[in-house]
């Protein structure tokens, strides 16, 4: 049945295209809304999801923010994935967590000192050191494969590009229905919204004041994912994001996970128990299987 309910969402994102009113004092806009702003409303028997942190890491000879090693998870489990983008000496978007290249690759010093057709000099490498064949991805070949695939992305936008940029390459790629924008502050989420009020957009809320923070943008509800932090809340929190229809995000990644490793898988049922929706892991393999969503 869980699988039957997360094959429903994907249909939603190719066949769901229903117009939503946008406050005039923000935004005019034509554009249909993106299909994910309807399948990402919070609904309490929706199954639980998982959110695969810059697109999957700790996996031997899997790097991260490697479009191998989205098609390699991908194949296996239902997952959203993370990715984090950054811009090269000649202005090409490509996914890319560090502002250096030695932790993830065989290339050194800044991203920004290299043109994309030098960094093709370099291969990728997983967190355990071991060189592998792949090379670091432009973010438009990402955006194709995604829609090809039905592949959820969740956006994580480097300091040094512009979100504008991001949205501009999404518009290129038709990719609208599979692209989640992250935002951190309500300052960039006005911005992102007021560029693209037809997108899902990712906004913290790791505590009430917070969530009334965005509560007082005006920004229609319809067009958040709550992002609660990487720390567990009270359940209150959770119960007030989703009785506003929004769906909530925990980033188990780091101090959870490890949590989850010393004491057991059972901690991610209990955690969507208190009310999480999105399980932001570096254990998407563990979290899908514990959680039953697996393909």
């Amino acid at each position: 049945m869980k699988h039957f309910a997360f094959v429903f969402i994907i249909f939603v994102l190719v066949s769901c295209k229903n117009r939503n009113h946008q406050p005039e004092e923000l935004v005019k806009d034509t554009r249909q809304p993106s299909a994910l702003i309807e399948a990402f409303q919070f609904k309490k028997e929706a199954p639980p999801l998982v959110s695969v942190h810059r697109g999957g890491s700790g996996l031997v000879n899997y790097p991260e923010n490697c479009l191998e090693t989205l098609a390699y998870i991908h194949d296996s489990i239902h997952a959203v994935f993370e990715i984090d983008v950054a811009k090269t000496k000649d202005g090409v978007l490509v996914l890319m967590h560090d502002n250096t290249l030695e932790r993830t690759t065989t290339g050194t010093d800044k991203l920004t000192k290299y043109s994309f057709k030098e960094l093709q000099a370099f291969n990728l490498v997983d967190d355990f050191g071991n060189e592998t064949p792949y090379k670091i991805p432009k973010f438009l070949d990402v955006l194709a494969w995604a829609n090809q695939h039905q592949a959820i992305l969740t956006i994580d936008i480097k300091k040094s590009v512009d979100v504008a940029e991001v949205i501009d390459a999404i518009r290129l790629q038709n990719a609208e229905d599979v692209s989640i924008i992250i935002t951190y502050d309500v300052e960039q989420l006005k911005k992102a919204y007021q560029l693209a009020p037809d997108l899902l957009l990712s906004v913290s809320a790791r505590n009430q004041k917070e969530l009334n923070w965005l509560l007082d943008t005006k920004i229609p509800l319809k067009n958040m994912l709550a992002f609660t932090g990487t720390k567990l809340s009270d359940t209150s929190l959770y119960a007030n994001i989703q009785k506003l229809g929004i769906k909530t995000m925990l980033g188990t990644l780091g101090n959870l996970d490890k949590q989850a490793v010393s004491k057991g898988d059972s901690l991610y049922i209990t955690w969507k128990n208190m009310g999480i929706d999105i399980f932001a892991t570096d254990r998407p393999f563990q979290v899908a299987t514990v959680l039953n969503i697996n393909k």
